[in-house]
């Protein structure tokens, strides 16, 4: 992680400016992101897409030339993790770093699993060689069973099998968490549903309080979407106090509202979701206004695509009077979306990284679908990302470009 510099500027960032936001994109890049995201923003032709790519590829039919040339293209680093250090150098040219993110998911078995981890640590072994790549993360579900998560979320009496079966999950997860503290590398350890997330957030808390005595080394993940988390991220600081250790935390709004709705509808508890957006906005900017409260004992990546929150964040750093690069404080994106925070916030000098989905497109596909459907969902980020690519392009045709 880079060291901290001199004293801030004072003037915000202008996440507006898509000269610097889509510089390392040329004409082609740009015309084909439009043409992307149009089809995203149409339900119809998303729903088709999703489905007809899913049947083509099952059926091996020859369409993962078309798939990886476009949707995975734009939100994928590549198929392997040398492939992704491409990307990586591509983006560090601009300041900004990559978490590496192995976005194969749905394994159950042990060799899967144990495959899984064993390509997170080689996650960690290529961010320890390189400057660009200041995280690695991994989900959960990657590493262990998800009906073994639930069920120890729930405190369901485990039969033998099972705790075979647990013991080695969290054999997973200290070998990961063990990797990343020898290697000086942070790991983001990604949230997932809420009746799952009990048992994820106590093996959080242990690899915290045993890797985060100097500095945050793991991290975990807070969705602020739920009614219940800015109190969980005060309690968990609370913890990390007593305990003498740091907190490591990621903040996101998050990203399963319809399913989480849906089941506990389904199964008649109080829904985890706030009642609307607005309730979720307020939550996570008083988290972020928590973390920068609390920068001596914990660091903090700023999770979002949300471009008041990521000034809400810059503001109190220069109130505070933070180098734009203090290392305990990191603003995060996915690839492919959202270049306008950041590539100005990496040029204002502030620490940020893009999430890097690789894996083959096959395996990867699921994840493509899912980030399409939350495009299509969330029309006001479709909208913007059109908005600020036909903003860009007139930009150029006025400069003859």
């Amino acid at each position: 992680m880079q060291p901290t510099a001199a004293a801030p500027k004072t003037s915000l960032p202008d996440l507006g400016d898509t000269r610097t936001a889509f510089a390392p994109m040329s004409n082609r890049d740009l015309w084909q992101a439009q043409w992307l995201f149009r089809i995203i923003g149409n339900p119809t032709l998303t729903a088709v897409g999703s489905k007809l790519s899913t049947f083509a590829l099952a059926l091996h039919l020859p369409v993962k030339g078309l798939i990886k040339a476009t949707i995975f293209k734009q939100f994928c680093g590549g198929e392997t993790i040398e492939e992704s250090l491409k990307t990586a150098a591509r983006l560090g040219k601009s300041g900004v770093g990559t978490i590496l993110d192995h976005s194969v998911e749905g394994q159950e078995d042990d060799e899967a699993l144990d495959h899984t981890t064993a390509e997170i640590l080689r996650t960690i072994e290529a961010a320890q060689k390189r400057n660009d790549i200041p995280f690695c993360v991994f989900k959960p579900s990657g590493i262990s069973p998800v009906q073994l998560l639930t069920d120890v979320s729930d405190g369901k009496p485990l039969d033998e099998e099972d705790r075979r079966e647990w013991a080695l999950v969290l054999g997973r997860m200290e070998k990961i968490c063990a990797a990343a503290a020898k290697a000086g590398v942070p790991v983001l350890i990604d949230a997932e549903e809420s009746w799952m997330q009990p048992a994820i957030d106590d093996m959080a808390d242990t690899m915290m309080a045993r890797f985060n005595v100097k500095e945050a080394i793991v991290f975990n993940t807070i969705q602020l979407y739920r009614h219940d988390r800015l109190a969980f991220l005060k309690a968990s600081h609370a913890k990390a106090v007593a305990g003498n250790y740091h907190i490591g935390v990621k903040l996101v709004r998050g990203a399963y509202m319809e399913k989480e709705r849906l089941r506990a509808e389904e199964k008649g508890y109080r829904d985890p979701i706030h009642a609307d957006k607005p309730s979720v906005d307020r939550d996570y900017d008083d988290a972020l206004r928590y973390c920068a409260d609390h920068l001596d004992r914990s660091a903090v990546c700023v999770g979002t695509h949300n471009e008041q929150s990521t000034l809400l964040m810059a503001r109190l750093m220069h109130e505070k009077g933070l180098a734009h690069n203090d290392k305990r404080i990191w603003f995060a994106q996915l690839l492919g979306m959202s270049d306008n925070i950041s590539f100005n916030m990496a040029a204002a000098g502030y620490n940020v990284a893009k999430y890097v989905p690789y894996g083959p497109v096959r395996e990867v596909l699921p994840y493509l679908i899912r980030r399409a459907n939350e495009n299509t969902s969330a029309r006001g980020q479709t909208g913007r990302e059109l908005g600020l690519i036909l903003t860009e392009q007139k930009r150029r045709a006025k400069e003859g470009r």
